[in-house]
């Protein structure tokens, strides 16, 4: 967004009445979809400022910096965790599937995926968003070269319902994908215990930007989820 407005600007200044064109996107008011940038685009075209193979190129842009933007748009807790994730992930990694009293006879709603007819996963997701900005999500959504501090909190942890966990970080331009055995997550520095009074063997874990780096060892490319995961199985057995 940022860079969007910067390109904007500079192609205001160059309008001959830009103090009085300034003085209206002051005090205009926005209701969707008429706001200040489709009042400036259009602006600007009817201008000659900005020729319409220029605005295509500047909405493409756009779009390559902001492809994950939507992500933020998505306002239910359920929905963004539950509904989006984990569709994601299926279409990612299709051999993971919906576990169930017949896959697993002790299944009781704990974990989100079953693999290889052994492996119990359970996945997490947050968003990279601006901390001390209190702008609505998808405005506070940062890109993966902000430098404005972030704080992921994946929440309700449950390291004694799976043995792998999928995290998710989603930044305006890129999705990133932590995969850790439980047992990792468990003895982790950064996993608090009590998110929620009398709730036992739960806890969260915080990923900032002071931390992140940390957590790179257990990082995998969308198109290596699955050996990773294996994997991530292979070193829970190996910390029982």
């Amino acid at each position: 967004m940022q860079i969007l407005k910067q390109d904007l600007d500079r192609l205001v200044a160059t309008l001959p009445n830009e103090t009085d064109f300034r003085r209206k996107l002051d005090g205009l008011v926005s209701v969707y979809p008429f706001n200040d940038y489709e009042y400036i685009i259009s602006a600007l075209l009817g201008a000659d400022r900005l020729t319409f193979d220029d605005y295509v190129e500047l909405r493409d842009a756009y779009i390559g910096r902001n492809k994950f933007l939507y992500i933020f748009e998505i306002s239910v807790p359920r929905g963004f965790g539950e509904a989006w994730a984990q569709g994601h992930l299926s279409e990612l990694v299709p051999d993971m599937v919906r576990p169930s009293k017949k896959l697993d006879c002790d299944y009781s709603g704990e974990y989100d995926f079953f693999l290889d007819g052994r492996i119990k996963i359970e996945v997490k997701a947050s968003r990279a968003v601006d901390f001390d900005s209190n702008e609505p999500l998808y405005v506070k959504a940062l890109s993966t070269d902000s430098t404005d501090d972030f704080d992921m909190n994946f929440q309700q942890v449950k390291p004694g319902c799976c043995d792998v966990f999928i995290w998710l970080g989603v930044w305006r331009d890129k999705i990133r994908y932590w995969i850790l055995a439980s047992k990792e997550v468990a003895n982790n520095n950064y996993y608090s215990t009590g998110q929620h009074r009398g709730n036992t063997g739960e806890g969260q874990l915080h990923v900032k930007r002071d931390n992140i780096r940390e957590f790179e060892r257990y990082e995998a490319r969308s198109n290596d989820l699955l050996r990773a995961i294996r994997e991530a199985y292979k070193r829970q057995q190996d910390l029982l």
